[in-house]
């Protein structure tokens, strides 16, 4: 299954510039795995080193964010759209 991929600016030297690639997979795990087949190293900028959604990433699998989701397992459909999205925090 063929799925879109939002990347945001910090992550888009993985993709050469590009904002939004494709990738293959019916879950977030699969969609990761082919995401970082053809962008070496950028799961890693996802994921945590025990294979978690990194702290400050937010994932969205067609607008539902997929901690209140199933997580890595959340499933995607043919021509869905996965947005990898960085948490901002600041403040005084």
């Amino acid at each position: 299954m063929s799925v879109s991929v939002r990347v945001p600016t910090i992550l888009r030297p993985y993709t050469k510039g590009v904002s939004e690639v494709s990738a293959e997979g019916a879950t977030l795990t699969e969609v990761l795995d082919s995401l970082d087949a053809s962008y070496p190293g950028i799961k890693s900028r996802v994921l945590d080193e025990s294979g978690e959604l990194r702290r400050f990433v937010n994932v969205y699998v067609n607008d539902d964010d997929v901690r209140f989701a199933e997580g890595l397992q959340t499933t995607i459909k043919d021509g869905g759209q996965v947005s990898i999205i960085p948490a901002v925090a600041g403040g005084c």
